[in-house]
This record gives C-alpha cells, sequence and structure tokens, in this order.
C-alpha cells in the first residue's frame, strides 16, 4: 500500500495524521523522562535508608556479630542496588529520553518540508487551473460576441433599406468577432492541455513522491518507537545480572548468621574471668547447747548427721543469684571480735552465721585492689596503665590486643631502621648522593623509639604473665569445706571490684589484715606515700573512683600522674582516689622518687 496512489485526495488527513505520530513520540518520551526521576528518585531514597542505618562509627565499635555484619552486608548490597537503579536512570536519560526527544524535532523539521512542497503543489496547480478557467472564459466571451455579429450582419444584409457602408461594417466587425473568437479558442485549448497535464503531473508524481516521502517518515517514526521500546526493557535487562548478585549477596548474609558464633561473641566479649559464688557452709551452732538429761552429758544435736532442710537452705540463698537478681545487703557495722573455734565436741561462739558471712565479705572488701570498678569506670573513672580496673578476663584480652599493636608498632621502626641503614651505605659509598651523617639523627631516633616499644612490650608482657598467673592459680583453688576458709566469691576478684550494688562500687581503705582471713589478698598492702600536693582548685569527685577535695587542702600523694590526667592521692583520714592532676601543685619527695 502506498499513501502516494491509495491517499492521493487525503492531504489534510495525512496533515493530521503526521502530527498526531509525532505528538505521540513526545507522550512516550515524557513517560520515559517521569519514569527515569521515578529512578532517581527511588535510588536517592535507597541511598539515604542505607546511610540511615549504616551511620560512621570507629573502628572499635565495628559490629562482631555474625547478624549485624549480615545486616551491614545487605546494606552494602543495597547500596549496589541502588546504584544499579541510578544506571538505569542514566541510560533511559540518554538512551532512549535523548534520543526520542532529538528524533522529535527532526521528525518535526522533515514533516513540515514535505508539507510544504505538498502546499506548493497545489499551488502551482490552482494556478493552472485558474488560467486555463480564465481561458475558457474569454473564449465562450468571444464566442457570443461573434454570434452576434453573425446576427447583425445578416439581418443588415437582408435589409433592402440598409447601406452599402452599413453592410460592410457589419461584415468586418464579424470578421473581427470571428477571428477573436478563433484566437481565444485556441488559447483556452493551450491552457486546457497545459492545466490537465500539470495535473496528472500533480497526481501522478508530485503528490505521489510527497504522500510517499511522508509515509517514509511516518514509517521510521514507528520504527524508532519499537527500536526505544526495545531500549526502555534492554537498560533494565542489563542491570538484571547485577541485580541478581546484589539479591544473592542479601542471601549469602542471611545465611552467614550463626547463633553459636554471636553467642561465643557475648561471652567472649563480657567474660570476666571471676569464678561464680561457692556455697555457703552450714555452721553448727546447737553443740554449744547442754542438754539437761538424767546423766548429766550433753546430748547429741537433734540436727546432728542430718542434712538442712531444703526449704531453709533455699531461703537463706534466694538473694546468692547476683547475676540476674539482688545482692545481699550486709550488715555495715564493723566486723565483731573473732573467737575460737572448737570441734564438734567442744562449745563455740554463739554468734549467728550471718554476722560471720558480712565479717567475711567487709574484710575481703578492706583489702582488695585499691582500684576502681568496672561500672565506675564506665562513668569516667580514671583508666589504669595495667588495666587492672578490668575484669581479668577482659584485661587479658585488652593487654593481649595492646602487645600486638604494639609488636606492630616495632616491626615498622625496625623496617624504618634497616631502610635507614640501607640508605646510609648507599651514602657512604657514593657521597655525591647525600651526606651519610645527616641520616644518623633519624636513625637514632628510630633506635630510641624500638627501644621503648620493646620496653612497653616487656611491661605489657608481665602485667599480661601476672593476669594468666593469677587466673591459672584461681582454677586450680577449690572450694573448702573449712568454715574459716569458705567466704562467698561473689562478683569481687583481687583485680578490682565488679558488683551490680552501686553501694558497693568505691575503693575502700586498707584495713588491718586478720589472721582469718585467706591469704590470696595477703599481698594487697597500702601504697607507700611519694609526696604531697596541695590543692589548687576545689573538685566535687562526682564521679566513681575520685577523690573529692578543697581548695588549698594538703594530700598525700601515692601515685604519680601516668599520661591519663590522674594523680593518686590519700587524705589523712585514709580515703584514697584519683584527682584532676592540673588542679594539685605536686611535691615528690626525692627519697621516695629513687626509691
Amino acid at each position: 500500500m502506498s499513501w502516494g496512489t491509495d491517499l492521493w485526495d487525503q492531504f489534510d488527513n495525512l496533515d493530521k495524521h503526521s502530527q498526531w505520530g509525532i505528538d505521540f513520540l513526545e507522550r512516550f518520551a515524557k513517560f520515559v523522562k517521569e519514569r527515569l526521576e521515578i529512578e532517581q528518585t527511588y535510588a536517592k531514597q535507597l541511598r539515604n535508608l542505607v546511610k540511615k542505618y549504616c551511620p560512621k562509627r570507629s573502628k572499635d565499635d565495628e559490629p562482631r556479630f555474625t547478624s549485624c555484619l549480615s545486616f551491614y552486608s545487605i546494606l552494602n548490597e543495597l547500596n549496589d542496588y541502588a546504584g544499579q537503579r541510578e544506571v538505569v536512570a542514566e541510560e533511559m536519560g540518554h538512551n532512549v529520553y535523548g534520543e526520542l526527544m532529538r528524533y522529535s524535532q527532526d521528525v518535526k523539521l522533515e514533516r513540515k518540508h514535505h508539507l510544504q512542497e505538498g502546499r506548493k503543489a497545489q499551488q502551482y496547480l490552482d494556478q493552472c487551473w485558474k488560467q486555463m478557467d480564465n481561458s475558457k472564459k474569454k473564449f465562450e466571451r468571444e464566442c457570443r460576441e461573434a454570434e452576434k455579429s453573425q446576427v447583425m450582419y445578416e439581418r443588415l444584409d437582408n435589409d433592402i433599406n440598409a447601406t452599402k457602408s452599413e453592410v460592410e461594417k457589419a461584415k468586418s466587425q464579424l470578421y473581427l468577432r470571428t477571428h477573436m473568437a478563433d484566437e481565444s479558442k485556441n488559447e483556452y485549448a493551450a491552457q486546457l492541455q497545459n492545466f490537465n497535464s500539470e495535473q496528472w503531473k500533480h497526481y501522478n508524481v508530485a503528490i505521489p513522491q510527497i504522500f510517499k516521502n511522508l509515509q517514509d517518515m511516518d514509517e521510521r517514526r514507528t520504527v524508532k518507537l519499537g527500536e526505544t521500546y526495545r531500549s526502555f526493557a534492554e537498560v533494565e535487562r542489563r542491570v538484571i545480572p547485577i541485580v541478581s548478585k546484589c539479591l544473592e549477596g542479601m542471601v549469602t548474609a542471611g545465611k552467614a548468621v550463626d547463633e553459636r558464633r554471636d553467642s561465643g561473641i557475648v561471652v567472649e566479649a563480657f567474660k570476666s574471668g571471676f569464678e561464680p559464688p561457692g556455697d555457703f557452709p552450714f555452721e553448727d551452732f546447737s553443740q554449744n547447747i547442754y542438754r539437761t538429761g538424767s546423766d548429766g552429758t550433753i546430748g547429741t544435736p537433734k540436727n546432728e548427721g542430718v542434712k538442712p532442710d531444703p526449704k531453709h537452705s533455699m531461703s537463706k540463698a534466694k538473694n546468692k543469684l547476683w547475676l540476674f537478681g539482688k545482692k545481699p545487703k550486709l550488715p555495715p557495722s564493723s566486723p565483731p571480735p573473732l573467737q575460737p573455734s572448737f570441734h564438734s565436741q567442744h562449745f563455740q561462739s554463739p554468734k549467728p552465721a550471718q554476722d560471720r558471712v558480712a565479717y567475711r565479705l567487709s574484710e575481703k572488701r578492706g583489702v582488695k585492689s585499691k582500684v576502681p570498678s568496672l561500672h565506675g569506670l564506665k562513668r569516667a573513672a580514671p583508666t589504669l596503665e595495667d588495666l587492672s580496673h578490668l575484669p581479668p578476663e577482659q584485661r587479658r584480652k585488652k593487654l593481649q590486643q595492646r602487645i600486638e599493636e604494639l609488636n606492630k608498632e616495632l616491626q615498622k621502626e625496625m623496617d624504618q631502621r634497616d631502610a635507614l641503614n640501607k640508605m646510609k651505605d648507599v651514602y657512604e659509598k657514593n657521597p655525591q648522593m647525600g651526606d651519610p651523617s645527616s641520616l644518623q639523627p633519624k636513625i637514632s631516633e628510630t633506635i630510641c623509639n624500638m627501644e621503648r616499644l620493646r620496653s612497653e612490650i616487656h611491661k605489657n608482657e608481665s602485667w599480661l604473665s601476672e593476669v594468666e598467673g593469677k587466673q591459672s592459680s584461681r582454677s586450680d583453688r577449690r572450694p573448702s569445706a573449712d568454715v574459716n576458709h569458705h567466704v562467698p566469691h561473689g562478683r569481687e576478684s583481687p583485680e578490682g571490684s565488679y558488683t551490680d550494688d552501686p553501694t558497693q562500687e568505691h575503693r575502700s581503705p586498707p584495713q588491718p589484715d586478720h589472721h582469718e582471713f585467706d591469704d590470696e589478698f595477703d599481698d594487697d598492702d597500702p601504697l607507700p606515700v611519694i609526696g604531697h600536693c596541695k590543692a589548687l582548685y576545689a573538685f566535687d569527685g562526682q564521679n566513681e573512683g575520685t577523690l573529692v577535695m578543697k581548695e588549698d587542702e594538703v594530700l598525700y600523694v601515692i601515685e604519680e600522674d601516668k599520661g591519663d590526667g590522674w594523680t593518686r592521692a590519700r587524705k589523712q583520714s585514709g580515703e584514697e582516689g584519683y584527682v584532676p592532676t592540673s588542679y594539685v601543685d605536686i611535691t615528690v619527695e626525692k627519697n621516695s622518687k629513687g626509691s
């Protein structure tokens, strides 16, 4: 089918149809534009969502749980997925929308050109028709005038009264009109022949060619739409492999969640290394009661050889589950004097068991290490260099981590020293390349850094050995059945206080060592005084482990500032704690400092 032959008389309809085709092309381009804007907005919202749930964090705050790591892996995959949505939007903008808009402009220009040619051809045909019509009307007019002249001549020729001159005049007029009618006839015939020729050319050559061009243009427009439809889908298809990898990564992240490993990480993160509290022994105080039997001897206690009532023991141990319940509140009274202990056939002191346990705990707290508790440290108490404020297990891990970091720094310094020595050898062999003596200060500095790092490593290794030794000795120790050595362990250790009771989160002044106390704490003696200091400003000491002091108050210095900005001091009353170094004027005794 050809528009030029089948639609030779549908110029106006083809004009409307070609305009509709361009409008439809631009409508699809607008659809693509809105689609890519949706993709851009979607990608932006996805990236904002990822940014919201994946905040910036330091290296120490990096998650270690597999559930957290999997979630952040999913966020990374989602971020990549958002990137693919941006790729879709970008390629739609360049390959589909941009191409459609450029093609639309070209089609508009081409359509305008073809329609102008069609209008010109139609105008030329109309002009030929007007010329032909004018010659036809002239020929018709001249024929009527010639007929009138012939009638006039015949009337005068038949009239006997007409003069010869009048007849001759009518004859000449008839001859003139006949000649003019012949000329009009010839002109009309020429114009008619010309019009027919132009009309044939118009409807058989010009218009078919113009309509064929319009048809080709419309078909190319249709083909272009089909190509953009495919491009529209290909843009999505090209990102499907990467999107599939993102989704596979999310599935892999979900499979990587390991509940056993997360539980192990919780144990590793919060294991204190302390032993769980031991059982309280049964103390039989009924052995010192005289029986009024007839033989005058002491009767056998009713409970001798009989197991204690489970309900009674459960009620006594009800408050002993300190991990999830309340720690038993002990009487704050000072420990009473010790009574001699006898065997079962002798008398014993009638002191209640609760007072003896309270005495054990108060005695143990009195000589434990004077460092802030773990909870107190979380409230910004001074951090000790040897990490003795931490529970044993956490302290061991921190020391191991510190030793590894120091070893890495030491290896870097050693590599730098080797490189400087090689450079120095090169300078010595080729003096024109540089002065070997210029490297000596840097080499000396590197060696000093190496010595400092070795010293730090040795110091931390000694602390680590101390922790591991105490843990091994604690693991070897078993609870004794002797009443004198069976004290509640709770969540306390020589390494520091770690208890849920906020009233116990403090450093206690040293208490005198009693002969009944376990030898585990015999080496915790009060620190010696190495100087004194005068308070320049008042300090409220709100944080746990700090010491309250007034302005101009004089304190004893028992431990110097180790670089963290805190100095350990003791009041004349025996209370110890940390004070800001910048708040005091310190005077260190030479003999104490050198000892």
